[in-house]
């Protein structure tokens, strides 16, 4: 199996107002830095979210979005989307972000590991970024969100560093099928490979399920 690669690590460049947010600003804007970057356990280092309620912590400590659903974009709106454009910490190729199966987990570079966790949430400070209307709608309708990660083991990351798949649960369920085909199959498998161990799921998880099932009358 090919190895993905780092094309970029980025952190946040500067806050923003965002006088319609929840928290008066934003720290979505984040760009590409040089050289080694170290990787803790809550991200990457000199990297914040303005709202922590919603973002960030152990379970989103990372997000990371694949080359191929940004030049997915770039021909859709008709412009770059340079790496951070869209808040991510790691813009990547030759690796699912989207595709990545829930609780897979990664080797980046010689000694850093995260592990897979949960499709990101267009909302609308994001929409403000963008400026498009009915971006939220539009981005959720293609489904290619990226995935947030949870850092296992703590390191340095570069631009150019390969992403190596170390661990694939078998329970198959992709970040892109939960966020845009959840069903009662799915909620079975995520919870019966949580049962066994192979994967661990933040409470989010818990209580979708537990909506799912009552939306869909089991």
């Amino acid at each position: 199996m090919h190895p993905g690669t780092v094309l970029a690590v980025c952190r946040v460049h500067e806050l923003h107002p965002d006088v319609e947010g929840r928290v008066g600003v934003t720290a979505i804007d984040k760009r590409p830095v040089d050289g080694p970057v170290t990787v803790h356990r809550l991200g990457v280092r000199g990297d914040i979210q303005a709202d922590r309620a919603n973002h960030g912590g152990f379970d989103q400590a990372v997000y990371a979005y694949s080359e191929d659903d940004a030049d997915y974009w770039a021909a859709e709106l008709g412009r770059e989307i340079a790496p951070g454009y869209f808040g991510e910490n790691l813009r990547l190729s030759g690796i699912e972000t989207t595709g990545a199966v829930i609780g897979e987990r990664w080797r980046i570079g010689t000694d850093v590991e995260l592990e897979v966790t949960s499709p990101r949430v267009p909302c609308s400070t994001f929409q403000r970024r963008v400026e498009e209307t009915q971006w939220v709608k539009r981005f959720t309708q293609a489904g290619r969100v990226g995935c947030y990660l949870r850092v296992i083991k703590t390191g340095t990351v570069t631009a150019g560093d390969h992403v190596h798949r170390v661990y694939v649960p078998e329970h198959g369920v992709t970040i892109g099928q939960w966020f845009s085909e959840p069903s009662l199959e799915i909620v079975d498998a995520l919870r019966d490979a949580e049962a066994d161990g192979h994967i661990v799921l933040q409470e989010e998880y818990h209580e979708r399920f537990e909506r799912l099932e009552k939306r869909l009358k089991r």
